[in-house]
C-alpha cells in the first residue's frame, strides 16, 4: 500500500480493504432506541459517510482491517464472501464480488496471511474465511491460524444447535465458513483474553454475540481498539445505551459497550468499529456520563 493509504501506530501498520459500501436500513431500525430526531440532530457530521438524511438510511461498509505487526500479516474479519447460500439476507445471498482481487492489489496475497481474527461469527465477518475449490469450501488463507472466540464457536456450531436453529443462515454460515477451518486444523479457540504479540491483545466483549470480542493495539505511545460490532454507527458513541437490532443480548451489549468506551476515552484509544464508512476511526472523550467525539483518524475514505 502507498503511505497515503495506511496509517502507522507505533510499530503497527493499518489499512483496510472494502468489500462493499452503501445504504443498509433506516437508522431507527438499526438502533431501535433512537428516534428520527436523534439522527437529525447529528446530520451535520453523520452526512454523507454514516447516514442519508433524505432517505433516513444508515450508510455502512463491509471491510477487512489489515495489520502488519511483529513481521506478520493479520486480517481482522473477512466480510461476506462469494457464492454463499444466505436466504435471510438478500445482500449476502449468492454474492459475487472482487474482494480477493482488492486484497491482492493491496499487497496481501492469501498465502502470505499469517493470522485471521474473527471478532465474532456473524456472516459478514467470516465469509472469506473460505472459498470454493472445485465445489468444496476450503480455507482462503492456507497458511493462517484463525482466532475464533470459543463462546461463539459453541453457540453457532453444532454444540449449540447452530444458534438454537432459529435461522437457517446460522447453520449455513458455520458449515461453509467455520467447519472447513476446523477440518483443516487451522482454528485456534480462545476465551477471555488472547495475546497475539507485543502489540495486540484480544478481549472478550459479549452481548452482540456470546463471544463478541475487541482487539487492543498498544505500541509505543499509540493506542487503538478495534471494536467489531460493539458499535454499528457512531451515534452509539454518543448514546452508548443504544444497542443494535442485531445484538443477541442488547442489555449486555450496552453494558459492555459502555465499559469498553470508558476505557477507550481514558486511555486515548482510537476507536475503530467494523462497519463505519468515511475515515472509519475516531477518538472519543468523556462528556459527563457519556462521550463526545474527538478527532477522526486520517485514514482514506473507503471506496464506494
Amino acid at each position: 500500500m502507498e503511505s497515503s493509504q495506511s496509517i502507522v501506530l507505533g510499530d503497527v501498520e493499518i489499512f483496510r480493504v472494502v468489500e462493499w459500501q452503501g445504504t443498509l436500513m433506516p437508522g431507527t431500525d438499526l438502533l431501535p432506541d433512537t428516534t428520527d430526531q436523534t439522527w437529525r440532530d447529528n446530520t451535520d457530521w453523520l452526512e454523507p459517510d454514516h447516514w442519508e438524511p433524505d432517505t433516513g438510511l444508515v450508510v455502512g461498509a463491509i471491510q477487512t482491517w489489515v495489520l502488519r505487526s511483529g513481521g506478520r500479516t493479520i486480517l481482522i474479519d473477512t466480510g461476506v464472501g462469494n457464492g454463499r447460500e444466505r436466504p435471510s439476507r438478500a445482500l449476502f445471498h449468492h454474492r459475487h464480488g472482487d474482494f480477493l482481487n482488492r486484497l491482492t492489489q493491496a499487497g496481501v496475497h492469501p498465502q502470505a496471511v499469517d493470522l485471521v481474527v474473527n471478532t465474532h461469527l456473524h456472516g459478514d465477518h467470516v465469509g472469506w474465511n473460505t472459498h470454493d475449490v472445485d465445489g468444496q469450501w476450503m480455507p482462503t488463507f492456507p497458511n493462517a491460524q484463525y482466532l475464533i472466540p470459543t463462546a461463539d464457536d459453541t453457540y453457532f456450531g453444532p454444540t449449540g444447535g447452530y444458534a438454537g436453529g432459529r435461522r437457517p443462515d446460522d447453520r449455513l454460515i458455520y458449515e461453509d465458513s467455520i467447519t472447513p477451518i476446523h477440518r483443516a486444523d487451522q482454528a485456534v479457540l480462545w476465551d477471555d483474553t488472547y495475546r497475539i504479540d507485543d502489540n495486540l491483545t484480544l478481549e472478550s466483549a459479549p452481548g452482540h454475540t456470546p463471544g463478541s470480542s475487541v482487539l487492543h493495539l498498544e505500541s509505543g505511545t499509540d493506542r487503538a481498539i478495534f471494536v467489531g460490532d460493539l458499535v454499528h454507527s457512531p451515534i452509539q458513541l454518543l448514546h452508548p445505551s443504544c444497542s443494535s437490532c442485531l445484538c443477541l443480548d442488547p442489555h449486555r451489549a450496552a453494558t459492555t459497550r459502555r465499559r469498553i468506551l470508558e476505557q477507550a476515552a481514558d486511555q486515548r484509544q482510537l476507536v475503530i468499529p467494523a462497519h463505519l464508512g468515511g475515515s472509519g476511526a475516531v477518538e472519543i472523550r468523556r462528556a459527563g456520563t457519556n462521550f463526545t467525539l474527538g478527532e477522526w483518524a486520517a485514514t482514506p475514505a473507503a471506496p464506494r
